[in-house]
């Protein structure tokens, strides 16, 4: 941490939220708004997006009453359906490898789409994550959708992101911080905002390990789906802000000292401020709207950790998603992600060690 509080004052004030400049990385560019012909390709390359196509491919068997599948699709989670493509009879695993063609397909299409793009311009590798990623299925649809995009890019890498996607969310955090904040600290406070969840964890750093965080892991988080729930934004934010505090209880148990900081990813553009727009439908409440500001909230829930100024770093969640990878892009100079999930997530990064 800094020598005075004042350094530490002068940081809490200074924070750029949604920065295209962090620590080791600069963010070419974030949430690309892209479309297919009239179909953004979020609506495509999503979650529900999957369901709907295997949903599509039922019913044209349904129509020669040749559907293999039971129940209705929405209620296939994907366990279910990770157990029909290894252990199921053939036709139904069949059906699921149609959809998992189809589904790559479009994701090998919106990779394409992304890497036309000036700011794309010169990516080698594009790692996948989201919730769909940590299911069978969507780590066959990354291998399939590499395959196809090497048709036409064939000087780029597509592979599924190498943390569960809920530990990524978190991790990527670390990310956000100037380094001197971590001396003196084990842990620090990561928040991942989402459009069916919130998810919050204590990240160890293991600097002593790695003083490139690549050995960072997440000692304790705490879930709530708030999608089951659907309650107004000033309850959601107050269960955010008990969800924080339960883990800094948790880690003071532990004789863990935790940094001063908090690092959040959220959908959308997160502007200077730390206020939201674009892209925010699915969180619980008006999240855009102008009084309210998410980083002031959580400052006003936890004002200090360790008895010093809490700082807060807001950023976009594939972003920070993305930055659970940056230890291991060292030899990929421009490199970006996708995420797979509510919608579809994107980010470009480039590498300030390599120019």
């Amino acid at each position: 941490m800094g020598d005075s509080k004042g350094e530490t004052k002068t940081l809490y004030r200074a924070v750029v939220h949604g920065a295209a400049e962090l620590p080791a990385v600069f963010i070419e560019s974030y949430s690309e708004d892209f479309k297919d012909k009239d179909r953004y390709f979020g609506e495509r390359v999503s979650n529900g997006a999957f369901r709907e196509l295997l949903e599509r491919l039922r019913q044209q068997l349904r129509e020669a009453d040749a559907d293999p599948l039971d129940g209705e699709t929405d209620a296939l989670n994907k366990k279910v359906i990770d157990k029909l493509l290894l252990e199921g009879k053939p036709e139904q695993a069949g059906l699921i490898l149609s959809a998992i063609e189809e589904f790559a397909n479009n994701l090998a299409k919106a990779a394409h789409s992304l890497l036309r793009l000036k700011s794309w311009a010169d990516v080698s590798r594009i790692v996948v994550g989201g919730g769909f990623r940590e299911s069978r299925v969507g780590e066959l649809v990354v291998g399939r959708a590499g395959v196809l995009l090497k048709a036409k890019h064939p000087e780029v890498d597509i592979q599924p992101i190498r943390f569960h996607p809920d530990e990524a969310g978190l991790l990527g955090c670390a990310h956000l911080a100037p380094s001197w904040i971590f001396k003196g600290h084990d842990c620090l406070i990561a928040v991942d905002i989402g459009g069916s969840n919130f998810r919050c964890g204590l990240v160890e750093l293991n600097l002593e390990k790695s003083p490139t965080l690549a050995a960072a892991t997440v000692l304790k988080s705490r879930l709530w789906r708030h999608a089951d729930e659907e309650p107004d934004r000033e309850s959601a934010t107050r269960t955010l802000g008990k969800m924080i505090d339960d883990l800094l209880e948790y880690g003071s148990k532990k004789n863990k000292r935790i940094a001063p900081f908090i690092g959040m990813g959220c959908p959308g553009t997160v502007l200077e401020d730390g206020k939201l727009k674009g892209g925010i439908l699915n969180l619980p409440g008006n999240w855009g709207a102008k009084n309210f500001n998410l980083v002031d909230r959580v400052r006003e829930m936890i004002p200090t950790i360790d008895k010093q100024d809490t700082i807060v770093a807001l950023h976009n969640d594939a972003v920070v998603q993305g930055l659970s990878e940056l230890p291991f892009m060292q030899d990929a100079p421009k490199w970006a992600v996708l995420t797979i999930g509510t919608g579809l997530g994107n980010a470009c990064f480039r590498n300030k060690t390599n120019g």
